[in-house]
């Protein structure tokens, strides 16, 4: 975006494609000022520790960079950029880091990407959420809301006109210190931070990336409670659960939220009808990294694990449907897929994927083509997948998509909900949790299993720290022994 050209390679595949810090050399220019300015893009934060780079690794490497760049010049300007969805504790650690490290003497300014279909403009992002980033303690010098989308043959007018409105916003940050040169970009992982220095460089030097967007939907008819298939939806927080219920409904039955606030706080249930089948669709809370903060972890464990074991006394669950957007593959989406697939439903139930924020792509099943090796090489080994875009405000053929989208996720449900595969994946007294079976054997003195040889099933298996693997340990001990 801002070189103006393809300048840095770009991925909006499931890996990421930034494996160390490199610099550009970008002239930037409009009406007012022209200023040539060298611009490092960092590795990208929040990788799993089998990414690209893992996270540790990547914190290590922008440190590094910081201090030497600090020893031997000035660093003028930070850039931090981040998708335009909600705020999560995630966004407020990558902050920390830099400001630790540079104090009040680099300003550190927001860039927010993603904001191409925000209503009624892109700026609305920063209103709906400026008082969220205060209270969360940061503090910036700036800030541009964006769009890196890319300009193709499809590209109405108005995405035209928010690109270029997007390069000026950035240009504005950078003016405003226009007697200095050195820039460093930093970014949590899949935020379109390669497509922001082609922005600026006028040519194409870096590959874009998706966004997530989040709207739910829910239909509402008399329906005999026994005939209606259970699902239960999870993803990671702003992966668009809300908005894919909406997509299946054909309405809006569930509250969506782009801004930074979670709108799922307890599971939601949704009737949902299309065919000739009634469904119970279970939404839940998104999961943020187990990492960054253990009450809210242990509050998201918690209601998964109530909610599978309330499923399974009235009759089980009859699809586990996993919807992530776009991107890379992190690590809160692999605890996500283990927690509820491996360790709550010990894989027994089927669970298939819907991959979000696609409506970009030139054919939407050519992102799964490109990536189903990156989850295979990750053990998320689903029984199905849906392609789609929940996006509802676009227009001319992204609509069309929409309505593809539909038909696509409602056949992926239909298939793995059908009477001949529910024999094999039955719900019932088989679903219950293997670590309540455990401590029920522990209680009745039938087992010699004790609780600390359980933290690490649910520390490998799950990716929760030794920390929180002994809280949620005992909460389910405290349950079986009130049962």
């Amino acid at each position: 975006l801002v070189a103006g050209t393809q300048t840095a390679l770009t991925s909006c595949d499931a890996t990421g494609c930034t494996t160390e810090s490199n610099a550009y050399d970008v002239l930037i220019q409009n009406e007012t000022f022209k200023l040539k300015v060298k611009l490092f893009d960092t590795v990208g934060l929040g990788e799993g520790p089998e990414g690209t780079v893992p996270d540790k690794d990547a914190r290590r490497i922008l440190k590094k960079l910081l201090r030497d760049l600090m020893k031997q010049t000035d660093i003028h300007l930070l850039m931090y950029c981040v998708r335009g969805v909600r705020v999560t504790k995630a966004l407020c650690r990558n902050y920390n880091l830099i400001h630790s490290e540079v104090k009040e003497r680099v300003p550190i300014v927001l860039v927010a990407t993603g904001l191409e279909d925000r209503r009624p403009e892109m700026e609305e992002w920063w209103r709906a959420n400026e008082r969220s980033i205060s209270d969360f303690g940061m503090t910036f010098a700036g800030h541009a809301c964006i769009t890196t989308a890319t300009i193709d043959r499809y590209a109405g007018d108005e995405l035209k006109r928010r690109r270029t409105q997007s390069y000026h916003a950035i240009c504005q940050l950078i003016e405003h210190r226009n007697k200095h040169t050195i820039m460093v970009l930093f970014r949590q992982t899949g935020a379109n931070k390669n497509s922001l220095v082609n922005i600026l460089a006028r040519e194409k030097v870096a590959r874009p990336a998706p966004d997530m967007r989040h709207h739910l939907l829910q239909c509402t008819e008399a329906v005999d409670e026994t005939s209606r298939q259970s699902i239960v939806l999870f993803g990671d927080t702003g992966a668009g659960k809300s908005s894919l219920i909406n997509l299946m409904a054909g309405k809006k039955v569930a509250r969506t939220s782009p801004d930074m606030q979670r709108c799922t706080m307890h599971w939601q249930e949704y009737d949902i009808s299309f065919g000739d089948t009634s469904y119970k669709v279970y939404d839940t809370i998104g999961l943020e990294a187990p990492q960054l903060g253990i009450k809210e972890y242990l509050e998201f464990v918690e209601n998964a694990y109530q909610l599978v074991k309330q499923l399974d006394k009235q009759g089980g669950i009859d699809l586990l449907l996993f919807c992530v957007r776009a991107g890379r593959v992190t690590a809160t989406l692999q605890n996500n897929y283990r927690l509820f697939h491996e360790f709550l439903c010990e894989k027994k139930i089927p669970i298939v994927l819907a991959i979000t924020n696609l409506e970009r792509e030139n054919r939407m099943e050519d992102w799964w083509d490109r990536n189903k090796g990156t989850f295979d090489k990750y053990q998320i080994k689903v029984a199905g997948h849906a392609c789609i875009t929940t996006a509802d405000r676009l227009d001319g053929r992204h609509k069309d998509l929409y309505e593809e989208s539909r038909v696509t996720i409602r056949d992926l449900i239909d298939k793995f909900t059908a009477n001949e595969q529910k024999q094999t994946w039955s719900g019932g007294d088989n679903l219950f949790v293997s670590l309540t079976r455990k401590l029920k054997e522990l209680l009745k003195g039938n087992s010699h299993v004790r609780r600390k040889d359980l933290v690490p099933h649910l520390t490998k298996g799950c990716g929760i720290s030794r920390e929180v693997a002994k809280q949620l340990a005992n909460m389910i001990k405290h349950d079986v022994e009130t049962t």
